[in-house]
């Protein structure tokens, strides 16, 4: 049953050439065919030094990602529906060649040492927050310092999660070294995250094959017991689906992203989910240590807390980049999937102050589809996209100091957005009957 609670995130995209004339810049590599990737003998794997072996994401086999404009219906403007109204399911007027073509050649530059400053600023943070609150040790401070170093405790995910892109730096060895650091302390094994979080990026919007937040098929939707839905669609759950996803994956999927096993991963990666299990466990060693010497409530109230509220920011911000606008957005299967329209349905979300604690982690579209793009140029890449994009690019509600607005879009999604249709090519979010709700729980 807890297997079909989650669902949450994952994978990067591996690089590529495109052809755009001139300054082609790298770009994403188009989704695999699989929603996991295919295992391949030994003997076809490529020798790589150690650096890249940890640090690198392995190339699929891949469909071709449309560098050309796709086509609309004969007699059928494009992006149109037949009324004249925009559609956001079909085909856009522009291809991904266009889009990077708008984004300044800056944009792309990776500064490790613009980089190292925001995990430098970050885990200054994160120390003096912890010292402040363990020598005041004071109630009226406690839950001001769970609120800020659960977020700090995000931030530095997010880090980690640009070290797994490559978009922290050109060196692979340093993006391994300093992702296992940030991961491991927040008890995220960083390969085995990487991974998945790839085999998101090459496959957002598809039913099946995404890895994050993906809908459920009516069909499997409607088998759940009444409990699972409940644990499924009703706050605070499934902002606590995170740990459970990295040991058990999404519905309809099996894995463990600690086992080198795991149909998750490739035989060649099987050292680097062996590098990031061992650095996990290393970290809870320590926090074991720590809980010995100190005694099992501090712990609590300095490191187990914190975690949790880093648990709910991972998996609300992760849902609400691919759910809960408000007019409903298209997801895709079959012939009518591809990399850029998957990529379009992502949306971007204003997060007030925390924008730049988090890093602009709220920046989506752009990085979606251009995941090697350093975050400290993702606002500026999106405004030069925009125009470009169109009516494919959803504006995000502009938030006050806090999103407190963000918590009332989480909940009415998850009343609204329970399964998509068993069939067609491209689907929309559709809510259960209050009539089969109630015929449920009196079985």
């Amino acid at each position: 049953m807890a297997r079909l609670v989650l669902s949450e995130c994952c994978g990067l995209a591996p690089l590529r050439r495109l052809r755009a004339g001139r300054g082609a810049i790298a770009a994403p590599s188009p989704p695999a065919l699989s929603a996991a990737p295919r295992r391949r003998p030994a003997s076809a794997s490529i020798h790589r030094d150690w650096a890249l072996r940890v640090s690198a994401p392995t190339r699929l086999a891949s469909a071709a990602v449309e560098e050309d404009k796709p086509s609309a219906a004969p007699g059928q403007e494009e992006g149109a529906a037949a009324g004249g109204e925009f559609d956001p399911g079909a085909p856009p007027p522009f291809g991904l060649a266009e889009i990077r073509a708008a984004i300044p050649k800056h944009c792309w530059v990776k500064d490790p040492w613009r980089s190292m400053s925001y995990v430098l600023r970050d885990v200054a943070v994160v120390l003096g927050l912890a010292a402040a609150a363990a020598r005041l040790d004071s109630w009226l401070v406690w839950p001001l310092y769970w609120a800020a170093q659960g977020t700090m405790f995000w931030a530095l995910f997010v880090l980690g999660h640009d070290c797994g892109h490559g978009s922290f730096s050109n060196n692979p060895k340093l993006n391994s070294v300093v992702g296992h650091i940030l991961h491991s302390s927040i008890l995220v094994p960083y390969h085995g995250w990487r991974i998945s979080h790839r085999t998101h990026h090459q496959n957002h919007g598809h039913v099946e094959k995404d890895e994050s937040w993906h809908p459920l098929p009516e069909r499997l939707y409607k088998s759940l017991d009444f409990m699972t839905r409940k644990l499924r669609f009703t706050m605070p759950f499934p902002l606590l689906a995170f740990p459970l996803y990295l040991f058990a994956r999404s519905p309809g999927k099996s894995g463990s992203h600690f086992n080198p096993g795991s149909d998750l991963f490739q035989p060649t990666e099987k050292n680097d989910i062996i590098t990031s299990t061992a650095s996990w466990l290393a970290m809870v060693g320590v926090l074991a240590g720590l809980t010995f010497l100190m005694g099992p409530v501090p712990m609590l109230k300095l490191y187990g807390v914190p975690y949790l509220v880093f648990v709910a920011w991972l998996d609300m911000v992760t849902y609400l980049h691919h759910h809960g606008h408000e007019d409903k957005l298209p997801w895709y299967r079959g012939k009518e999937w591809s990399y850029l329209r998957g990529g379009l349905t992502t949306l971007d979300r204003d997060y007030g102050w925390i924008n730049n604690i988090h890093h602009d982690i709220g920046t989506h579209v752009i990085h979606h589809l251009f995941p090697q793009i350093p975050h400290y140029h993702l606002i500026e890449a999106t405004e030069a996209a925009k125009p470009v994009l169109g009516k494919y690019y959803k504006e995000p509600k502009k938030s006050g100091a806090l999103p407190w607005h963000l918590f009332r879009v989480l909940a009415q999604s998850l009343k609204q957005d329970h399964y998509v249709s068993d069939t067609g090519d491209v689907v929309y979010y559709q809510a259960e009957s209050k009539t089969s709700t109630s015929a449920l729980k009196s079985d």
